[in-house]
């Protein structure tokens, strides 16, 4: 259709507005072509007629239908136009409290002035992952859309943030670091964002200075490039910065300030550190007084020097470096102070000692008379010669301003140079995300050289900027195979072509710069000459000749040639630069390390921005003529080159762009001007991104969006199987014109303006339905009300009549008897009025009399002394008039003298100009005679004045006098008259008294009388009243004691039982924390396990290299191993700190100390790792030598195979020592049975460890007796084999070796029987020895011997020395923990009273808690060891009961060899099963094996019992206790437990794994409480079960280790199945219509949503119940406890409700009426299921209470006070900011709902604002609540269970 057809009656525009820029108005009847006039009503009341252009007749921009209206994309507006884009932005600003907008591919951004909680790091892990269309918008999705493009396209990005000063550019570009270093993963390589953040403070304080527009104004660009490594994690940046403003420290413009650093030294010039700097107030320097504003309100100078030390710290820069900072930051203040003095026109000096100049040179450390001489002279070299020439005052002022300027841009360019050295990193870099800070559009009164090359810049940005967005548009049409037609779009390359190409503005400005006697007027001239009249862009103003006036792509500025060249000169002397190069301050060479290039001979000033670029690590070698051609590159040159590189990076990247807007000028918190934002938006190209978007097709619907949304226009025989043919059919009815919409491949394309008309056929359809349906309704409700109403009316007439019959009845007889007392009232009436009339009128009669005769009097006394005012009076009036007529005279006369002195004076001054000649011989004497004129004149001023003052003080006087007398004589006649009335008044009073007394004493008696009369009566009276008040008294307080003490009674029965249920919470509350903090202690321990097995596992793999030989195994070797991974697993709290910890998404608050424990064994573990890497290459060195070796001569080692069957012998003969010993300590031990018997100290302790150093000697004795031993073997080998003497040899040398390595006394033992067994046979044949030969043989075992005790010694003596490490880490801790203890105790002693016993009491708290952690460690541990001898000892007991029956003295080793000894076992014959399970020690892994690492749980739980690995294992426990073997059931239980872990860490991905140990884990725990004989677990046993109790083993510590397991297990299935839930929440419970047709889908803008229609693959609330009733069923057929279960579905729905609530704060689109009620149906289907499962009592629809308050907040009424309150009270489980939230995301989906208004909001927040609940805004959806394990015993039978074939569990037999 027409777009004329549009501007109906009705219709919204926009018109233009000299104030609001664009003002809303409704037409007030159709617009028809050909009219001139569109009649208008305004927004406030008013009618407008509005005149169209009579040449382009353009009608006034329509307004958008208000549903999208605060839209989150620009361009998903139906009119894209100016107004548009600003009212929306100002609605979301404004109203919704919204400062990030999309338009298009631009993130707007506008300036709060105002923190919000919108990046923490729960936002950030929302945005996490995100698509950028899918959450609402924020700097956040535009980091996550830069960083996953660069993951997946593997290509660099820029994020390009501009806008004015103050509009928060710095601001966005740290919150976009901050993101990077958050989800990148790289927590070692975080402090990256840290340094960058760290260097803040330095930068901004040489960088940044108060301007008018903005305090902290950046003067300076900056490009951030944050680099990646191959994992896309960061490690490290690099900074380089633009155009410094070099001319702020030399000039100030008025209310600014020069850099901060400046204020900050004059701040802290007291510091005994600064006295050497002779600085004082910063007023008392000319670089800093300038601007008349050395303060900025609300900043303290000297804090923020604090501040910036501290930096310059943490970046390294040392003391010395920073006081050579601060000195050639004094310097170049105190250089601003020097003062020349003019010798002539050409010349100038210093005056000698000059003490600026001369602390200058004193600072930077050159000569004083060097320096002065050149500060006041140049050189001038030509092809002869070289001349020294003076300068002028004004040259040299010009000089010593561009000498501090370039010290200043030098000092700045170390120092941006070193904080990149600190970025920098070693790691190679494999991509980078780019943050450009800079500039935006400037244009001001008066624009110069810096504005040029800002706009240029900015000109180059929007191109690149334009050709992108044009890109993107190119793409997309291309994508969808729409006919691409050329956009016509705003190209500023002539613009660009007008500054840089041949014969610009900037080669002319070069070419001007050359020639020897250019100024500014020539270059205008040229510039004029040039383009003038031949470039449409360059104008010429036409008041001026020394400005011109370029047309950029935001608007016009005039720029003034005034200072053009000299600033891109920007050249110092060379002479200067020389004498600060000789400095003997070593810091200040370094500076101008690499000046030659920008020197130049000439002279000229710098002034303006100059670029920076960091200095090379290497200078580059070049040619003589190459650098004297750098010489000549100018500020232009260099700017053009520098952002020709700029956009080479950017272009090379790809582009995100982020525009800062700021609202207004005045930094007021969310207020909107709309004029500043208007002028920012078309200077940073917004508008122009919409003009580009609005020329093309900028409205976008795929076609079942479409399908959704006007369903409603369609009839049912339109609608066709097929989406995109029945939206083609449908549109070519809508829309006439085919050229108004395109039809792309999954998309419809829209000409702007056709979405609103399709909205208004929506709109008008829905509305004649609805209007329809009213009528309807309307008509039967009316209807029904009529016949309600009719049957009602004649029931209560019926009941009316009656009773008013009854009214009349009663009303004539009231009417009678009311006659008859009115009668008799009247009457008396009348008679009382008439008596009381009579006494008024008397009384009245006798006041008036007496009131006239007074007056009479009074006047009479006024007209006496009004005649004496009179007189008085007349005499002051004629006085004064005398006085005035005096005073006139004389100022005539002054005024007659002064003209007449005037004449005399004219007459002087001719007089006085013909002797010219005289006065110039005497010039000296004419000023002396005018100076004494004006002192003369000067005191005749100061006569005059003190003249008048005399005059007025005597008039005064005069005055003051007159009146006193008046006074005076006034009051004498009054006190006259006084005494006349006062003898009046005394006769009167004595008559008067008379009357009195006579009065009183007639009243006396009458009083007399009377009183004697009523004393009886009163008396009488008051006795009956006392007994009466006393009764009543005694009855009240009867009554009130009752009641009282009911009440009582009450109120202590009601504080008992609050108290009570208080106190109950509050310990379930603690009890829950607690919990929950041991949980996720535990969650962290399995983590620093499972990462500790990894460390493990990779030092394996580094250890076990394989070596030649036959290995040799020890048979201990398992049971230590067990016991060590008993320990390891018992003890965990003590294992903690010695894991290490993988990064994760979840962090759990630890403790302090924990966490420091945790670092320090870490660092040990890495320095382990590192010695066992050196010992591998050093045993990989040895294996290769003895490769080398075993070439050359053959293995001749036989002794293994004897060695396994002879350990027994040697173990037999060592028991039998032993037997006598523990015989002994069996009776310590019975004799008392204590639990102080094992403790420390008690006798059978000292029992123990007696005999515990008598065997350590025993064994000493054995291993001498094993060397010599072994001597006599290798000789007596010789003595059988002379002829393999030296394969003799070596095998000795290798036993040796073998000896050296065994370092356990055991192990020497056994190795000796096994070689004396092994060589016994041959020893029996050999020849008798030789006897020298012997002790030759002997001697040389001795020496071995001597060299393995040595090395034995050497090894104590390196333990001894780890001890005295630890011994002296002790001590340092404790140093340390004093030197704390002495900080805290001057922290207090400098805290307030309250405050400092507060913190007494927190730190002796903090102190004994610590204190009690450690002694509860200490106990533990002895606990632990009183625990493990103990089983120690009943490991004893029992292998000597063993070794009882086979133990023989006096038996050959033949026999032995022959006949080895067995360990009998005495089999029970058992008539019945006893439900124990008997395996074999070797078949140990194989059980473990097959029942639980390769067990498929599928199988297991379709098949067979639930929990049968758990009954199975319980039942072998079971026989291990029965044979009371402890080694068995620890080694059992210990290889269980490793073996789940394996399984989890294998397979813990898999729900159906997971939940099957976890619930296989709580059986077999289960089992444990169940027959541990406890009384408290046997109650619900029957009395075989009862039989079944374990007998010899208490098992509880494994019951801990198993609950610590269970919890583990538990975590882990969570963790999974929020991993499964996850991506199925959003879709499902947000996105999806469970409700079809309920809410259509909104237009949306480039920024496409993730569709909420139901297509292929997506996930709907169908799936999440599949899902959720998977896991119900997995856990069910587990044999889960429903307790547990109930725990497993609470942790799932809350999950579901928080995610579901966090996604719907964050995405502005899904807070409409339809959508609560989307929600709501989809959360009562989850409480369908919950009822279905019969588990709606376990806590789970609480989790999802915060979702239903605000799905029930976004369908309430919003609007009055009550409605406020009601949402108050519903919305208990939100909080407050979630509630303002969701109420500022409001957004009505159709034309019907109305938004929130913001008076309302603001009455929620007033209600609100007494609640304390938390600031933050988001859910923990990792939250995961405390689990525990309800005992639930087992009713089934061990001794019926029986053992299926399919589990390879053959090997087990029942007992």
């Amino acid at each position: 259709m027409a777009a004329s057809e549009l501007y109906t009656k009705f219709a919204r525009v926009w018109i233009p507005d000299p104030e609001e820029v664009w003002k809303s108005a409704e037409l007030l009847k159709d617009y028809k072509p050909g009219d001139k006039i569109l009649l208008l009503h305004l927004e406030d009341g008013r009618d407008l007629e509005y005149r169209l252009d009579p040449k382009t007749k353009e009608l006034p921009h329509l307004r958008n239908p208000d549903i999208l209206v605060g839209e989150n994309d620009l361009t998903a507006l139906s009119y894209l136009h100016e107004p548009a884009v600003l009212h929306n932005l100002r609605v979301r600003f404004i109203d919704s409290k919204l400062i990030y907008t999309y338009c298009g591919i631009v993130l707007v951004a506008i300036n709060p002035y105002e923190q919000l909680p919108i990046y923490g790091e729960d936002i950030i892990n929302a945005y996490s992952g995100q698509n950028m269309g899918d959450m609402d918008p924020h700097i956040f999705a535009v980091a996550e859309e830069a960083y996953k493009q660069m993951a997946r396209d593997e290509r660099n990005q820029s994020i390009i943030v501009s806008g004015e000063s103050g509009a928060g550019k710095t601001v966005s570009a740290k919150y976009a670091m901050r993101y990077f270093a958050t989800v990148s993963g790289s927590a070692s390589e975080a402090n990256v964002e840290e340094k960058v953040l760290a260097s803040n403070p330095i930068m901004e304080s040489i960088g940044n200075a108060k301007t008018t527009r903005n305090d902290n104004s950046s003067r300076f660009g900056k490009y951030i490039e944050i680099g990646f490594d191959k994992r896309h994690r960061i490690i490290g940046a690099n900074m380089r910065t633009y155009l410094l403003e070099k001319s702020r420290v030399v000039f100030q413009a008025e209310e600014e300030r020069n850099y901060h650093i400046f204020y900050q030294l004059c701040a802290s010039a007291k510091l005994p550190e600064f006295k050497m700097l002779r600085l004082g107030d910063a007023n008392n320097f000319h670089y800093t007084k300038q601007g008349g504003s050395p303060v900025i309100e609300g900043v303290d100078d000297a804090k923020e020097m604090a501040q910036t030390r501290q930096a310059c710290t943490l970046l390294g820069i040392s003391e010395s470096y920073q006081m050579g900072i601060f000195r050639i930051l004094a310097a170049i203040l105190h250089l601003g102070n020097v003062g020349f003095m003019s010798r002539d026109s050409d010349s100038c000096t210093i005056p000698p000692k000059h003490e600026p100049l001369s602390i200058f040179c004193d600072l930077m450390a050159v000569d004083f008379e060097e320096m002065c001489h050149w500060l006041c002279h140049r050189k001038l070299a030509t092809a002869a010669e070289t001349y020294i020439k003076p300068i002028s005052k004004l040259q040299a002022t010009n000089a010593r301003d561009a000498l501090a300027k370039h010290i200043y841009a030098k000092l700045f360019n170390w120092i941006v140079d070193h904080v990149n050295q600190v970025l920098h990193s070693a790691v190679k870099q494999h991509s980078f995300i780019g943050v450009l800070d800079i500039y935006g559009f400037e244009t001001f009164e008066i624009n110069s050289f810096e504005q040029f090359c800002i706009n240029y810049a900015n000109e180059k940005l929007q191109q690149q900027f334009n050709m992108h967005v044009f890109k993107l548009e190119q793409e997309e049409y291309m994508k969808e195979q729409i006919p691409w037609t050329l956009i016509d779009f705003y190209d500023n390359q002539p613009c660009i072509n007008l500054i840089e190409s041949k014969l610009g503005i900037l080669d002319l400005l070069d070419e001007e710069c050359k020639m020897p006697k250019g100024t500014d007027d020539t270059w205008a001239q040229k510039l004029y000459n040039t383009h003038l009249n031949k470039c449409a862009l360059f104008e010429k103003p036409r008041l001026s000749n020394k400005a011109f006036i370029i047309q950029h792509f935001a608007d016009k500025v005039e720029y003034q040639c005034e200072g053009f060249l000299e600033k891109n000169k920007d050249t110092v002397f060379e002479e200067q630069i020389k004498v600060l190069k000789s400095s003997k301050f070593k810091m200040l060479p370094e500076l101008f390390q690499d000046d030659e290039k920008a020197i130049s001979p000439s002279s000229a000033t710098s002034s303006g921005r100059t670029l920076l670029t960091r200095t090379p690590a290497k200078p580059t070698k070049g040619r003589p003529g190459q650098a004297a051609k750098e010489h000549k590159k100018t500020v232009g040159h260099q700017f053009r080159n520098s952002l020709h590189l700029l956009m080479e990076t950017l272009n090379a990247t790809t582009p995100h762009y982020v525009r800062c807007i700021k609202p207004n000028d005045f930094k007021f918190p969310f207020t909107f001007d709309e004029k500043r934002a208007v002028q920012q938006l078309r200077a940073c190209g917004v508008l122009e991104t919409i003009r580009i978007s609005a020329a093309g097709f900028p409205s976008r619907w795929t076609y079942q969006e479409f399908f959704s949304r006007y369903r409603v226009l369609m009839k049912q025989k339109d609608v066709l199987s097929e989406r995109k043919q029945t939206c083609k059919n449908v549109l070519e009815k809508l829309i006439q014109d085919k050229d108004k919409y395109q039809f792309g491949k999954t998309k419809i394309f829209f000409r702007a303006g056709q979405v609103a008309y399709l909205e208004k056929l929506r709109a008008d359809k829905l509305r004649a339905a609805c209007i329809r349906i009213q009528k309807t309704i309307r008509g039967w409700l009316l209807r029904k009300k009529f016949l309600r109403m009719c049957k009602a009316a004649i029931t209560v007439q019926r009941y009316v009549r009656g009773h008013q019959a009854r009214c009349y009845a009663k009303f004539l007889r009231r009417t009678k008897a009311a006659t008859i007392i009115q009668k008799y009232w009247r009457m008396y009436v009348i008679r009382r009025r008439y008596k009381i009339w009579r006494t008024a009128t008397i009384v009245l009669q006798s006041y008036l009399r007496g009131y006239l005769a007074r007056n009479r009097y009074r006047k009479i006394l006024r007209e006496h002394k009004a005649v004496i005012i009179q007189k008085w009076v007349r005499g002051w009036l004629a006085r004064t008039y005398y006085k005035r007529s005096m005073h006139a005279i004389i100022y005539l006369q002054c005024c007659f003298r002064r003209m007449m002195a005037k004449r005399e004076l004219k007459k002087l001054k001719i007089e006085a100009r013909s002797v010219e000649r005289y006065k110039k011989l005497h010039i000296g004497m004419e000023n002396k005679i005018m100076q004494l004129q004006r002192k003369v004149d000067e005191q005749n001023k100061d006569y005059k004045c003190l003249m008048e003052k005399l005059t007025n003080l005597e008039g005064i006087y005069n005055s003051e006098t007159e009146k006193l007398r008046s006074d005076l004589e006034r009051l004498q006649l009054s006190e006259e008259e006084a005494k006349i009335a006062t003898g009046r008044v005394l006769s009167l009073q004595e008559e008067i008294a008379k009357l009195r007394k006579d009065l009183e004493q007639t009243q006396c008696e009458k009083k007399s009388i009377e009183e004697c009369a009523d004393r009886y009566k009163q008396e009488t009276e008051q006795l009956v009243s006392n007994l009466k008040e006393e009764n009543t008294l005694l009855k009240q307080e009867k009554e009130a004691l009752n009641h009282l003490i009911m009440e009582q009674a009450k109120e202590m029965t009601e504080t008992m039982e609050k108290k009570l249920i208080e106190e109950t919470k509050q310990l379930e509350l603690d009890l829950n924390d607690e919990r929950l903090r041991y949980q996720n202690l535990l969650n962290e321990f399995s983590r620093l396990e499972e990462r500790y097995d990894d460390l493990k596992e990779e030092m394996t793999l580094m250890v076990n290299v394989p070596k030649p030989g036959h290995k040799r195994t020890d048979s201990t070797h398992s049971s230590n191993e067990s016991e060590y991974t008993f320990s390891s697993e018992i003890a965990e709290t003590e294992d903690i700190p010695s894991r290490t910890e993988e990064p994760s998404e979840k962090k759990v608050p630890l403790d302090m100390s924990l966490f420091l424990k945790l670092q320090k064994r870490v660092t040990e573990l890495e320095q382990e790792k590192q010695l066992m890497q050196d010992e591998l290459d050093r045993k990989e060195e040895q294996v290769l030598r003895s490769k080398a070796k075993e070439e050359e001569r053959p293995q001749i080692r036989g002794a293994e195979l004897e060695y396994e069957s002879l350990k027994r012998q040697e173990l037999e003969s060592e028991n039998k020592k032993l037997k006598n010993e523990l015989n002994e300590l069996r009776k310590a031990l019975s004799e008392k049975s204590a639990p102080e018997v094992t403790a420390p100290g008690a006798p059978a302790y000292r029992v123990l460890m007696e005999q515990l150093t008598s065997v350590s000697e025993e064994l000493d004795v054995r291993k001498e007796e094993v060397l010599i031993l072994r001597s006599q073997l290798v000789s007596q080998k010789e003595a059988i084999q002379p002829k393999d003497d030296k394969n003799t040899m070596t095998d000795s040398t290798i036993l040796l070796e073998d000896v050296q390595k065994m370092k356990d006394k055991g192990e020497i033992a056994q190795a000796y029987i096994g070689l004396k067994e092994t060589n016994r046979s041959s020893a029996m044949d050999g020849h008798e020895l030789n006897e020298d030969g012997e002790l030759l043989l002997v001697y040389e075992g001795l020496k071995q011997a001597n060299r393995l005790l040595e090395s034995q010694l050497q090894s104590q003596k390196r333990s001894h020395e780890n001890e005295a490490e630890a011994l002296r880490g002790e001590i340092q801790s404790l140093k340390e923990e004093n030197n704390r203890q002495q900080q805290l105790l001057a922290q207090n002693l400098q805290l307030p009273p309250e405050a400092r016993i507060e913190a007494s009491l927190q730190h002796e708290i903090t102190r004994l808690t610590n204190e009690n952690l450690d002694l509860m460690e200490q106990l533990e541990k002895q606990d632990k060891t009183v625990r493990k001898l103990k089983k120690q000892l009943k490991v004893f007991a029992k292998k000597i009961g063993e070794l009882e029956v086979g133990q023989m003295e006096n038996i050959s080793p033949g026999q032995i060899i022959d006949e080895p000894i067995r360990p009998v076992n005495i089999p029970r014959k058992e008539k019945d099963f006893q439900g124990m399970l008997e395996y074999k020690k070797e078949d140990e892994q194989k059980l473990v094996k097959n029942l639980i690492l390769e067990l498929k749980p599928r199988g297991v739980a379709v098949n067979l019992i639930p929990g049968l690995p758990a009954y199975i294992l319980f039942m072998c426990v079971r026989h291990a206790d029965y044979l009371n073997d402890d080694q068995k059931v620890r080694s059992l239980l210990t290889s269980t437990i490793n073996s789940i872990k394996k399984v989890l860490k294998k397979r813990g991905d898999d729900f159906e794994t997971v939940s099957f140990w976890l619930s296989n884990t709580c059986r077999f725990l289960h089992c444990l409480k169940q027959y541990s004989g406890e009384e408290g677990f046997m109650k619900h046993n029957t009395s075989r079960q009862n039989e079944h109790c374990l007998t010899n083993f208490d098992l509880a510590e494994y019951r801990q280790v198993l609950s610590d397991l269970a919890i583990q297990i538990y975590q882990q299935l969570v963790r999974v199945l929020e991993n499964i839930l996850q991506p199925m929440i959003v879709s499902g419970m947000l996105e999806h219509e469970t409700i079809q047709g309920v809410s259509g889908v909104k237009p949306t803008g480039l920024r496409k949503r993730t569709s909420s229609i139901a297509d292929e693959g997506t996930y709907t609330l169908d799936s999440i119940l599949r899902q959720l009733n998977s896991f119900h069923s997995v856990m069910c057929q587990h044999g889960m406890d429903p307790e547990l279960i109930k725990q497993v579905v609470k942790q799932m729905f809350y999950i579901v409700g928080a995610v579901t609530l966090n996604n719907l704060l964050l995405r502005k689109d899904m807070c409409s009426w339809s959508k609560g009620m989307q929600i709501r149906y989809n959360v009562s289907q989850l409480e369908e299921w919950l009822r279905d499962k019969n588990l709606m009592n376990s806590g789970a629809k609480e989790t999802l209470e915060p979702l239903i308050q605000a799905a029930q907040l976004l369908q309430v009424k919003k609007k009055t006070d009550d409605d406020a309150e009601a949402i108050c009270s519903m919305c208990n489980a939100l909080t407050t900011a979630q509630i303002v939230k969701v109420l500022n995301l409001y957004t009505p989906v159709n034309e019907f709902e109305e938004r929130v208004s913001v008076s309302f909001i603001r009455t929620i927040q007033m209600r609100l604002r007494d609640r304390k609940d938390s600031p933050q805004l988001l859910m923990d959806a990792k939250h995961i609540f405390p689990v525990t394990f309800p005992f639930n015993p087992s009713s089934l039978a061990l001794e019926t269970i029986q053992i299926p074939a399919s589990l390879g569990l053959g090997f087990i037999s029942r007992v």
